[in-house]
């Protein structure tokens, strides 16, 4: 559904990239009508299940206090560029929202870490639907700096 004052244009064929789940998240929501607007980190306590072969790549993520989660919102509209948030009398583009509607509907939530349960993480602070797939999870960058220079540092390339 297009609400007065949207814009959807048409959406070009897939296949410049393509992403693995590595896992899938499990939370109180059934509807997007029902996630918080935004994750709240006193807000219900979700669990993240990693999918195999990807488990071994928990090795440590015990030692930080806040992760950055990202998702794919495997329900989302992916054609408008204006769009007329509830409540709001006034359009703005996709890219001055954080609706879940985008051409690459990623989501991004900063969550406090509750718990390390073999395959699956507890974590506070998500907002997104039961079954959302899970595309990456990364130590908060500002709580993870490292200890020294990687050995390749000086290359300008960044490559090896």
């Amino acid at each position: 559904m297009i609400r007065p004052g949207e814009r959807a244009v048409e959406y070009p064929s897939l296949g410049d990239a393509s992403v693995v789940y590595i896992g899938r998240i499990h939370t109180p929501w059934r509807y997007r009508d029902d996630c918080p607007r935004q994750g709240k980190l006193d807000g219900p306590v979700c669990r993240i299940e990693i999918f195999e072969p990807w488990v071994g790549a928990l090795t440590g993520i015990e030692a930080f206090s806040q992760l950055q989660v990202l998702y794919w919102l495997d329900r989302s509209r992916r054609d408008l560029v204006l769009q007329r948030p509830r409540r709001s009398e006034k359009s703005l583009g996709t890219f001055a929202l954080r609706s879940p509607v985008r051409p690459n509907p990623i989501g991004l939530s900063l969550v406090d870490l509750v718990a390390v349960e073999g395959s699956s993480l507890l974590v506070r602070g998500l907002d997104c639907v039961d079954g959302t797939p899970l595309i990456d999870l990364k130590p908060d960058h500002c709580h993870h700096t490292p200890s020294s220079r990687p050995a390749d540092a000086g290359n300008e390339t960044g490559q090896g």
